[in-house]
């Protein structure tokens, strides 16, 4: 089992939350290299459900599960610097960019 687990919720098959999947999967396989099938994308207008249980208020909305505590980002996914401090992640993230933007 790995030992992360984010749950991405998007609202249908919209430019925007393409490009939330496409920045968090980058994302993860630059801080993560080694581990498989960590995130799990839910579209809200399918599975309205699951929304509610996980308290989505708006999307789209990275969800990281494990490990604990549970972290929370809603909006804007596509500075992958921002995002892995958001999500605890502090490995580097070489091939995403050699420098950090100021």
């Amino acid at each position: 089992m790995s030992t992360h687990l984010f749950r991405l919720f998007v609202a249908g098959a919209s430019p925007r939350s393409f490009r939330a999947q496409q920045s968090l999967e980058a994302l993860v396989a630059a801080a993560l290299p080694d581990e498989r099938e960590v995130i799990e994308v839910i579209d809200v207008l399918e599975r309205p459900d699951l929304a509610e249980e996980a308290g989505v208020v708006a999307t789209p909305l990275v969800v990281r599960e494990r490990p604990l505590p549970t972290r929370r980002v809603v909006g804007d996914l596509s500075d992958p610097f921002r995002l892995a401090d958001a999500l605890g992640l502090d490995r580097p993230l070489r091939s995403i960019s050699k420098e950090r933007p100021t």
